[in-house]
């Protein structure tokens, strides 16, 4: 779904590192120059990223993110639901990283 005044991405990898079951998990605040992520178990062995964002016309750079993010982590049967309201690419990255962190024993 497409809301007005937002830019929506969908990215997906192939994943090696299972997620296994797990609670979803949220971190982050959509606020001002903020986003949330939400990580959630998703059938199949693909890491799903998927971003609304009103920061409209940085494709290249939630690819290069999203991209950076999975080659770290290589999550597989993950869900990751962004919502951005302008952060810059190192809270993208840390907030990722923050929920990724969730997933560790």
């Amino acid at each position: 779904m497409n809301t007005p005044g937002l830019e929506t991405l969908d990215y997906s990898f192939p994943g090696t590192r299972a997620a296994g079951a797990f609670t979803p998990v949220l971190v982050g605040v959509v606020g001002s120059g903020n986003l949330e992520v939400l990580l959630e178990p998703a059938p199949g062995a693909d890491c799903r990223i998927h971003i609304e964002t009103s920061a409209r016309g940085f494709g290249a750079i939630w690819a290069a993110v999203a991209q950076d993010f999975h080659a770290r982590h290589q999550l597989a049967g993950v869900q990751l639901s962004i919502h951005d309201m302008g952060a810059t690419p190192a809270v993208v990255s840390l907030r990722l990283d923050q929920a990724a962190q969730e997933l560790q024993p």
